[in-house]
């Protein structure tokens, strides 16, 4: 018979008998989880390549914390390029009753020059593209805001100095981004009329943005000049790195699900590996049989590399096609959150999937299927000739470096690769030494001890008999409760200590652009109004110009972080009062000295490599101010208090541009103050801590959700680990118990036997996995979320305690059958 028809007939065989079911879920379970990902990343990819331009609002975008020179707008018309120029930044949009924190964008003739906006005579009418901008004295909302300040299209809005007219409703920006300011509803007017609003005053915190559109070869040219003569804050984005705080949002997110997708994967080639090794055993007298009735080694190597060819590709391309079908519900989500319609994948990740569970089968069942095709026809007569066999270490070691290839190539980057690969590495080591000495405790315990009964010492003798085999069961089931835990249990603890880190009387209200002539009248204000006079602070702007005496530049600097810090101004501030939350841990606070001196924050501090006594410079407003650092503080971020990186001493900054901030907290049953203080001060932002945190919550639970629905694929393969760890020696179970009945043993003796050797291999498998997340959720919570972990020890108890009571019954449920047979079938069927 053809080889390929016999292999399709033993497929469907061990089909029917369940041989296969084991690794075809697991091969399902870990194509599916990796090509869902890898679906969902090709399209956010392809859809952020596709619409760059709209993006950007034009063929290239420079963006700037200050005007741009007009120098730039004179070398793009040069090059027979089109320019138009906008500025974002927060302001309040007040009316005689409410007021509103919003993202304001003025913007200038002709934009956007690519991509469109779209507007409405009003809510819930159908809008149409844009033909201008809108005019002097107009601005357009949308509609959250609308809604928030009750107005309607025709209705006038206060923004800072000036009246406006609402002329539409705003329905859809091709440019706007995902970033803090993209998160608050959004207010559009003519940049000619910013300079009258006195939106903009002297410390306020805008992007300036010049976009430019034309000709590629004029672009190019022009990219090349401006990156040629950019300056300090200023930055080129191309087609290539358009919407980069969508990107890094969704870098961020992909991070997590092939985390997510790796652990699918590594616990999936762990039920693979097991299954095999268990299929390759009940397959050894059978092939035995083949060799004697003349199939030679290599027919009886083909037949069954054969079947799992046919079923390890069936099963893969069953897997991807379910990872399309995920990605096409988690893809509803990510276009909320990217505002962009995302394109159709690519066929790309269907054959990743097929290309990892045919990795899968050459690492962890092409091993056991060599061993199969050197069976001895001797085995026939001799059964304990499997003994000389070559040893399984083999193929182990063969699996390990197929999984150390897959873990490499789906991380996507060498750290994370290099964390999981080390992380499971260690706690393979250990669960396997730990449960080695458990073991070999057992064995002199039993061998001493006359308590537990027949029972008792049957069932640590058959665990100590097969040390090999147990250890390998408890390393899997371990592994699988440590899975488990981490995706419920200690994910939940983590996310619980995130939000206790913000302490409930935190401030939860920001006011920012006071003006210094604003100081007294502002804190008379919140006296008359009852509330607690707040501590305002002055805030100066300055860039990170050097470090003792050496020129600060980005590029000197491996870190991301610190790159961009170098980049960008810093919030400067002075006073001799040390701000409440504020500790030193270095140095001395300067207090009421006048000499010139900084205090800096600890976390910059360590990003720069300052120490006390390094002296750096500052350009403030042109202005070059140098003094050494005295103090390093460590202060609370999450407290939600005014903070600042650094801190001068008293006379240092006091002439130069400045305006003030400060932080309060406002109960919900005052919700007219914020209005009241916007009609008092319009010029004020004050910005709602609590509004923004439910915002960017609102995105991030979007992307958790995404996670947490690929985690769910990883939570299958830990059940598919238990569930292949307790069948690993299901056979050797059913030959030890029959004959032990025929020798006498009673029914009775055999159930006791079963079930100490169920609770031993539970409850040491789910001590170490208790410990293994326990551990993992600590470090998680140290070096990845720099936060503390305060587990709940409750939950992890009951937790532990049902796994516990799961791993026995699903052992006992799997072997009670066997009580019940006679052993003479047992026997024949196992001889």
């Amino acid at each position: 018979m053809h080889t390929f028809q016999l292999s399709l007939r033993m497929m469907l065989r061990d089909l029917r008998a369940g041989e296969l079911h084991l690794v075809g879920l697991a091969i399902v379970i870990a194509v599916a989880c990796l090509t869902s990902v890898g679906f969902l990343a090709d399209r956010v990819a392809r859809g952020l390549d596709r619409e760059a331009n709209q993006l950007l609002g034009g063929d290239l975008l420079l963006r700037a914390d200050h005007p741009w020179d007009d120098a730039f707008a004179q070398e793009a018309g040069r090059l027979g390029l089109t320019s138009t120029g906008t500025v974002l930044f927060t302001s309040m949009v007040s009316t005689g009753n409410a007021a509103q924190l919003v993202g304001v964008k003025a913007v200038g003739p002709g934009y956007p020059l690519r991509g469109h906006v779209r507007i409405a005579a009003g809510p819930n009418q159908a809008d149409a593209i844009a033909d201008r901008i809108p005019g002097r004295g107009e601005v357009w909302l949308d509609e959250r805001l609308l809604a928030a300040l009750d107005v309607s299209v025709g209705d006038h809005v206060g923004l800072g100095r000036l009246e406006f007219r609402i002329g539409g409703v705003l329905t859809f920006e091709s440019d706007r981004g995902a970033n803090f300011f993209s998160l608050l509803p959004r207010a559009i007017f003519n940049a000619a009329d910013l300079a009258d609003s006195g939106l903009l005053v002297a410390g306020s915190r805008a992007t300036w943005r010049l976009h430019v559109a034309g000709e590629p070869d004029a672009v190019e040219a022009f990219e090349h000049w401006s990156k040629a003569h950019l300056g300090r804050g200023e930055t080129v984005e191309g087609v290539d790195n358009a919407r980069p705080e969508v990107r890094n949002a969704l870098d961020q997110a992909q991070r997590f699900l092939r985390l997510a997708a790796l652990l699918t994967v590594v616990l999936a080639a762990v039920a693979i590996g097991i299954s095999a090794r268990r299929f390759m055993h009940r397959h050894l007298d059978a092939c035995a049989v083949m060799r004697c009735l003349g199939a030679r080694q290599g027919q009886v190597l083909g037949l069954v590399v054969s079947e799992f060819a046919l079923f390890g590709l069936a099963a893969a391309a069953l897997g991807s096609f379910l990872g399309w079908g995920v990605q096409q519900g988690l893809a509803r989500i990510l276009v909320e959150i990217m505002d962009t319609a995302l394109p159709s994948p690519s066929p790309l990740p269907f054959f990743h999937g097929l290309a990892v569970g045919v990795v899968l089968l050459i690492g962890f069942v092409l091993p056991q299927l060599l061993r199969l095709g050197r069976v001895s026809t001797l085995r026939v007569l001799r059964r304990e000739i499997a003994l000389v066999e070559t040893r399984s270490a083999f193929a182990w070691l063969a699996g390990a470096a197929a999984l150390l290839a897959l873990v490499f190539w789906i991380a996507g980057e060498l750290r994370l690769a290099s964390y999981v690969a080390a992380g499971f590495s260690f706690a393979l080591a250990a669960f396997a030494a730990a449960a080695w000495a458990i073991l070999r405790l057992l064995g002199l315990t039993r061998k001493g001890a006359m308590f537990g009964g027949s029972g008792w010492r049957y069932g640590m003798a058959s665990l100590v008999r097969r040390t090999g085999a147990s250890v390998v069961q408890i390393v899997a089931l371990g592994l699988g409760v440590t899975a488990l835990l981490l995706l419920t249990i200690v994910r939940g603890d983590l996310l619980d200590g995130w939000r206790a880190m913000t302490p409930p009387d935190a401030p939860n209200r920001f006011v920012i652009n006071i003006q210094p002539d604003q100081r007294q009248a502002l804190t008379d204000f919140f006296v008359q109004q009852g509330l607690q006079a707040p501590e305002v602070r002055p805030m100066i702007r300055g860039r990170l110009d050097a470090i003792n005496g050496r020129e600060v530049r980005p590029e000197d600097y491996e870190n991301e972080r610190t790159q961009h810090l170098a980049e960008r101004e810093f919030n400067l501030s002075y006073g001799g009062r040390l701000p409440d939350g504020n500790v030193v841990v270095d140095g001395r606070w300067h207090g009421s000295e006048t000499a010139p001196q900084f205090s800096v924050e600890r976390g910059l501090a360590e990003a720069f490599s300052l120490k006390v006594g390094d002296r750096v410079r500052f350009n403030v407003a042109g202005r070059l101010v140098e003094a050494p650092i005295t103090s390093v503080r460590e202060l609370e971020w999450d407290s939600m208090r005014v903070n600042f990186f650094f801190i001068a001493s008293p006379g240092m900054l006091e002439d130069d541009p400045a305006s003030l901030i400060t932080s309060f907290r406002l109960s919900p049953g005052n919700p007219r103050f914020t209005a009241e203080l916007v009609k008092r001060f319009p010029n004020l932002s004050v910005i709602d801590v609590d509004a923004v945190i439910a915002q960017v919550r609102a995105m991030t639970d979007k992307l958790v959700l995404i996670v947490e629905f690929v985690c769910a694929f990883s939570v299958i393969a830990g059940f598919l680990v238990l569930f292949s760890a307790l069948q690993s020696t299901h056979d050797e179970r059913d030959y030890e118990l029959a004959m032990l009945r025929t020798l006498g043993a009673r029914n009775a003796q055999m159930r006791h036997a079963l079930l100490a050797e169920f609770a031993v291999l539970a409850v040491v498998a789910c001590g170490l996995g208790g410990m293994g997340a326990a551990a993992l959720g600590r470090i998680l919570a140290r070096f990845a979320f720099k936060m503390s972990y305060v587990p709940h020890p409750w939950p992890l108890v009951l937790a532990l305690s049902v796994g516990v009571c799961a791993v026995v019954l699903a052992g006992w449920l799997g072997t009670r059958r066997l009580l019940a047979r006679p052993p003479t079938t047992s026997l024949r069927r196992l001889s």
